[in-house]
């Protein structure tokens, strides 16, 4: 009885302005955080084992300056002078092995084994379990991390033509291998564990404690320059750091740089969309109030003579804060819903064109719908209720 008394001067133009403004804003943010969710992991291909922010480099190698027997080491004064950069926030050099290395390996029956190189970085740089990643003098095993495309390889390319079994990296985390080192004169076989594999370096890396300890013992005497660097960015898209490279002659040696300004980019393009979508949003919500304001100031007289009535302001501000809820929520429903049909359509096209896009659920977007319609709703509810208690 009480809602069919105060329905009266309702403008369904005007509420339906506001349902499909705030539904538009609404779609426009939960679909510019889908998409960024759903997009970014391709620019940003974490490597487990590597701190996220990182650039290996080194020094262009020309004909020229291999031919004039020009160094490609970085000296002192060059690391000193990248650690004294602005975007720079930890520089560490990598450490080769100054002595020889072979690994061998049995399974299947076969017996394979090769020559191969290590090299260590600074533990730091390294996202290992400690209790993984350490090593202490006259320990069994050496941990090792070994680039994923070596699996890669061994997989696709020597398995199939041996008819060898293709393996898992958790099948190679179990299996040990045998490594022959040897150097002033002295050899010495150890057991290696692969413990990870990097999608990023380009090298078979050991823990630095073991790297100091093997070149003391079986490497030269001479200390060397290293040949690469990697630098902990504090962010990849920073123009200064291509900039700085390329008047240095320096080169990286994978597409971080690219893939960092591709997500600063897609960043800012996300966050201008949301904008957009948020004021879109503010301004449906303030339709809404001044129709309900509106509306209110209509029924000054009936609202002042429930009151005498004995009706409380609550009872009486309530059919107006259920009414405002019930069309917040029946926007969040349809977003929800319009979601999922604008993503089922654009991931068709996007896994065409791009490899890697997951499919990642909807419920980072889907709490961020309800937190948007839980904001709203309870501003609504206060700022009604206010405003009863104003006009009584």
């Amino acid at each position: 009885m009480l809602w069919k008394l105060l329905r009266q001067h309702i403008s369904v133009a005007q509420l339906a302005g506001f349902f499909i403004a705030n539904l538009c804003g609404m779609v426009i943010v939960m679909l510019g955080i889908q998409f960024y969710s759903d997009v970014s992991p391709v620019f940003e291909e974490e490597d487990s084992f590597i701190k996220k922010d990182y650039v290996v480099v080194t020094k262009k190698v020309s004909t020229i300056g291999s031919l004039s027997g020009k160094s490609s080491t970085f000296s002192l004064r060059e690391v000193e002078d990248i650690k004294s950069q602005p975007f720079t926030v930890e520089v560490g050099e990598f450490q080769p092995a100054q002595f020889k290395v072979s690994a061998g390996v049995s399974f299947g029956g076969m017996n394979m084994s090769t020559a191969m190189f290590l090299e260590s970085v600074p533990d730091n740089f390294v996202d290992v379990k400690a209790d993984d990643w350490k090593y202490v003098e006259g320990q069994k095993e050496i941990p090792i991390i070994i680039p994923k495309n070596y699996l890669n390889l061994y997989n696709f390319g020597f398995a199939r033509s041996r008819n060898l079994p293709q393996l898992s990296e958790g099948m190679i985390g179990m299996v040990s291998l045998d490594l022959y080192i040897s150097g002033n004169g002295m050899s010495e076989m150890k057991k290696g564990r692969i413990v990870g594999f990097s999608n990023r370096l380009n090298t078979i890396l050991v823990p630095e404690s073991f790297m100091n300890l093997a070149n003391h013992k079986y490497g030269g005497s001479n200390e060397l320059k290293p040949s690469r660097i990697i630098i902990e960015v504090d962010n990849p898209a920073d123009e200064r750091i291509a900039r700085f490279f390329g008047d240095n002659g320096y080169e990286t040696e994978d597409n971080k740089l690219d893939a960092g300004k591709i997500t600063w980019f897609l960043k800012m393009a996300v966050g201008i969309v949301m904008a957009i979508g948020l004021v879109i949003s503010a301004l449906s919500f303030y339709i809404l109030l001044l129709s309900i304001y509106l509306l209110l100031q209509k029924n000054t007289d009936k609202l002042e003579n429930l009151i005498l009535m004995g009706y409380s302001a609550s009872r009486v501000s309530m059919p107006y804060q259920i009414l405002t809820v019930a069309i917040n929520f029946a926007v969040l429903v349809i977003a929800v819903f319009l979601l999922i049909v604008i993503r089922g359509m654009y991931s068709g096209m996007l896994s065409d064109i791009i490899q890697g896009i997951d499919g990642g659920g909807i419920f980072v977007s889907c709490m961020v719908g309800v937190i948007l319609f839980l904001f709203v709703s309870a501003y609504n509810i206060i700022a009604i209720r206010r405003k009863v208690n104003a006009i009584i």
